[in-house]
């Protein structure tokens, strides 16, 4: 019963001062909102992240190229990739529960038709790529084995690509000039949405990865081969994951004459590792953004404990009269911490639902302009929120509820 009265005059107390208590929530209601917005966003490029490379399969194995001490080589015409179209066919051939290899290098390049361009990020590859990245075709054909032999100047456009330069026109069969070279559209990608690591998964194009030696951008390795800039191995399935890299490993050590280990030109890493890796450094990316956030519910805190120490002020009179007539120092203390803790709930509310609506709009505008990050206001973080207000607000009114508990009932009643 206590409780409740106490409760009905808190309100009644805060509605009093409804322009006082508005400001004095808004530092409150500014923190949660920043809180749940910046995490929400991190936790949905972390979702983003993991969704893309779960459609690309999880039992793939990325073999990267890793040459140190080569600076300045692209000046001499040779790259700093040491891998070769023979590693490829080595690893597929000679190591056990290797499906298929994929040797992929990658870069930026220019896409023009005669009224349209665009950037996009160009896969050199081979045609175990449809098949070992899962990336199907929705119109034409994927680049073949004779596209690889012949060094044809054929590319594949990824769905965004195609639908920047040329609308709903059919691309399949058209020209275009990839960094000013031409080449000829033989297929579309299907849509895969989400991105990696910045790159949307439909701004991709597909070219020979010869095609891409010798035409776009030539460089070879310090043995004078042409380089490849790493190897996508599909295999049979994730519990061979570490014996498949043990074998790679050893295979490559003899291909590349390297006797001492850690002297490796190369990095393996698992699509199990690369999604903790990830995952890792999302995660504390968004933690990183609540802490940046919760600054402005300290100030907020502040700002409760400021408004209430001005309370008990103003209502020493009215806590004498109280206390006269019976009210012990428990019942001032829980009044006292019910408006502290009221003004930081309601401001938490208020801040969840302002928080959410800028997470949605960030969605909106974000695929709007082709980036697509779908801000993930999750249960935990609002419940995190919401907790952190209510102790955020019983910490700041602690200390003006104690004072005013502590007020002597004479000297109270005296005050003017």
């Amino acid at each position: 019963m206590k409780f409740v009265e106490s409760f009905f005059i808190a309100i009644r107390s805060l509605f009093a001062n409804k322009l006082r208590s508005s400001l004095t929530m808004l530092g409150v209601i500014i923190g949660v909102g920043s809180v749940i917005t910046l995490m929400s966003v991190g936790r949905g490029a972390e979702e983003s992240i993991t969704s893309t490379l779960e459609g690309m399969g999880t039992n793939l194995v990325y073999v990267s190229s890793k040459t140190p001490g080569v600076e300045g080589l692209a000046s001499m015409g040779m790259s700093a990739y040491s891998f070769t179209l023979s590693d490829a066919e080595e690893i597929a051939e000679r190591v056990p529960s290797v499906v298929a290899v994929a040797p992929i290098i990658e870069n930026y390049v220019e896409v023009a038709t005669v009224d349209e361009s665009t950037v996009a990020f160009v896969e050199a590859s081979t045609p175990e790529f449809e098949q070992v990245v899962n990336y199907p075709t929705e119109f034409g054909q994927f680049i073949t084995h004779r596209h690889v032999a012949s060094r044809s100047t054929v590319v594949v456009l990824g769905s965004d690509v195609a639908e920047k330069l040329f609308g709903n026109d059919d691309a399949v069969g058209k020209k275009v000039k990839v960094n000013g070279r031409q080449f000829e559209v033989i297929g579309v990608l299907e849509a895969k949405g989400g991105q990696m690591m910045g790159v949307s998964m439909d701004a991709i194009i597909v070219v020979p990865i010869t095609t891409y030696q010798s035409r776009l951008f030539p460089g070879g390795t310090i043995r004078g081969e042409d380089a490849i800039q790493q190897l996508a191995v599909q295999i049979e399935s994730t519990e061979v994951a570490d014996v498949v890299s043990a074998d790679i490993t050893e295979l490559l050590m003899e291909r590349h004459r390297i006797t001492e280990e850690g002297k490796e030109d190369f990095l393996i890493m698992t699509q199990e590792q690369m999604m903790g890796m990830i995952q890792q450094v999302t995660g504390l990316l968004t933690l990183l953004l609540g802490a940046i956030a919760s600054i402005s519910l300290l100030v907020g805190s502040i700002g409760i404990m400021n408004i209430m120490l001005v309370s008990v002020t103003e209502r020493t009179r009215e806590i004498g009269i109280r206390k006269a007539v019976g009210a012990k120092r428990r019942d001032i203390l829980l009044q006292f911490l019910l408006e502290a803790a009221m003004l930081s709930l309601s401001g938490g509310a208020i801040g969840i639902i302002g928080g959410w609506a800028v997470s949605w709009l960030i969605s909106v505008f974000s695929e709007a302009a082709g980036i697509t990050i779908n801000a993930v206001v999750s249960a935990d973080i609002i419940v995190l929120a919401i907790s952190v207000s209510v102790f955020i607000g019983l910490i700041s009114g602690i200390y003006p509820a104690m004072r005013a508990a502590r007020l002597n009932p004479i000297d109270a009643l005296h005050y003017e």
